[in-house]
């Protein structure tokens, strides 16, 4: 291992490591109970009395966030294609996408349930769509909308179709903006999953765990539940960066 593939892994770990230190220490000095704040060390042992149930739960969260995730990206490429290659279209749904995505999703979510009584699984992935998929069109449109036309221009001159244009040209230049929003958009399914599992009655989830814990006055619990979701985000926040090497590498500029 090089130095500076162990220091990919060492830094994160130490940041951690410390982070997790400065909570201890903070809850200790402050003389905080468990009813009103968890420690780290408070955090094992709800995971492991609770570890069926974060089993199941993590489970039925994730899934529902890839899913939705996944129709971000599909619906969010479209619609970044669309507003970036015309800007007849771009300017037609711009302020759409703008005003709907300025529409807090919390408000979103009882109506949605209202909409779709009964549809835990429907609801949970529609919400974590909706919140997930602007940044995705943004990114697209803005990496089409600003492709050099001396490019597209000699390409076209030498007898390039539209098709061959985007796929050598527009394509690759998408790529790094692309995978910079599925970063912020992965958390940001998150969140919508775990807005539905939370408020939702009878919900299935993370979510639904720490609204138990909350009602219970177990903090444990609720921060255990913390950590679970913040652990799940990273994963796959790491694929995304995986993808972002095998795809987008060529574009990778790391600071000295």
């Amino acid at each position: 291992m090089t130095t500076s593939e162990l220091q990919k892994v060492v830094s994160p770990v130490l940041a951690i490591l410390i982070f997790v230190a400065l909570w201890e220490f903070w809850v200790w000095y402050m003389g905080w109970p468990t009813y009103k704040m968890a420690a780290p060390s408070d955090l094992w042992p709800a995971f492991w009395e609770y570890r069926e149930l974060f089993a199941i739960n993590a489970w039925q969260t994730l899934w529902r966030t890839v899913v939705g995730l996944g129709l971000a990206v599909v619906v969010g490429t479209v619609l970044g294609m669309i507003m970036g290659l015309s800007r007849v279209m771009n300017d037609a749904l711009y302020p759409l996408l703008v005003g709907f995505n300025a529409i807090p999703k919390a408000t979103v979510v009882p109506v949605v349930a209202l909409v779709f009584i009964g549809q835990h699984d429907f609801n949970t992935i529609l919400i974590a769509f909706m919140i997930s998929f602007f940044p995705i069109s943004v990114s697209v449109a803005i990496g089409l909308s600003t492709l050099e036309p001396e490019y597209r221009d000699i390409l076209r001159s030498l007898g390039a179709s539209r098709f061959t244009v985007f796929w050598k040209i527009a394509l690759p230049k998408t790529l790094p903006e692309f995978f910079g929003a599925l970063k912020v958009a992965v958390t940001l399914a998150f969140i919508g999953t775990n807005l539905v599992e939370i408020v939702t009655p009878h919900g299935r989830g993370l979510g639904s765990l720490f609204d138990s814990g909350r009602i219970a006055s177990n903090y444990p619990l609720m921060f255990a539940v913390l950590i679970a979701l913040a652990l799940l985000g990273i994963l796959l926040y790491y694929i995304v960066v995986a993808l972002e090497r095998i795809f987008a590498g060529w574009a990778e500029r790391r600071p000295t």
